[in-house]
């Protein structure tokens, strides 16, 4: 998930894409995510309930959907 490469299908800054992610910890609003081997902090105010073992749809780390 790398940002601004032309081959990298996950661009965050460039793609409209949400990635799959697995919440491993949670803190308040922010979450650590992981996803293709790297962890990432997230957003996940628009979500309610928010544990770890939850997986999100995430974009620019942003937690937009929590999968069932």
């Amino acid at each position: 998930m790398s940002a601004c490469d032309p081959h990298d299908p996950h661009c965050i800054t460039c793609g409209d894409v949400a990635v799959e992610m697995l919440v491993v910890e949670v803190n308040d609003s922010l979450a650590v995510c992981e996803a293709e081997g790297e962890a990432r902090e997230v957003e996940v105010a628009l979500l309610e309930d928010v544990r770890a073992g939850d997986r999100l749809l995430v974009h620019a780390d942003v937690g937009l959907v929590k999968l069932a």
